[in-house]
């Protein structure tokens, strides 16, 4: 009867750091995605290829999806085809993209990669202050989710599969 006693204990001593651990993960993720969620989306009003000004506040009623890239990036490049795959087929449910170029030789470098490779979403051209003010883009690519009231629901850092990038659209459609 003593083992008998003893194993639902040494049991129950087991699993309370695991229930600690997982209880902790869960509190650092919530903390994360709330302060991530509550951030309004820095405004931006840029030019595209067009000469048409791109202003983030004017797209107020859409899901915007926030993407600084590099024509010299290989992550980048890799996952435009999937965005604009998700582009065309969520824009009349109410996606939009804008990729912010951060190509240092601006329109120079960034033209002919377009003309050769007709990205469909609107295309600008950023710099150090509008990187500053989406809290310091450190890698390309990364990507903003920016709900349809103005904050940034979500940020990814790194390459986004399509698949992955779909249901983060979804998710905030």
């Amino acid at each position: 009867t003593v083992a008998t006693d003893s194993a639902p204990l040494q049991r129950e001593v087991y699993m309370k750091p695991v229930h600690m651990i997982a209880a902790a993960v869960l509190v650092v993720v919530f903390a994360l995605s709330t302060a991530v969620a509550a951030d309004p989306a820095p405004n931006f009003a840029l030019k595209g290829l067009d000469g048409k000004t791109i202003e983030l506040k004017k797209l107020s009623g859409k899901v915007v999806v926030v993407n600084f890239w590099a024509t010299w990036c290989p992550p980048c490049r890799r996952e435009i085809p999937g965005m604009m795959k998700v582009y065309d087929k969520y824009k009349a449910k109410g996606l939009e993209i804008v990729g912010i170029a951060l190509d240092q030789g601006g329109w120079d470098d960034v033209k002919p990669y377009l003309a050769k490779n007709k990205i469909t979403y609107p295309i600008v051209i950023g710099d150090q202050k509008l990187t500053e003010q989406y809290g310091g883009v450190e890698a390309i690519p990364t990507t903003f989710i920016v709900d349809r009231k103005g904050n940034i629901a979500a940020k990814h850092v790194g390459m986004l599969l399509e698949e992955d990038f779909e249901k983060a659209v979804k998710a905030a459609l």
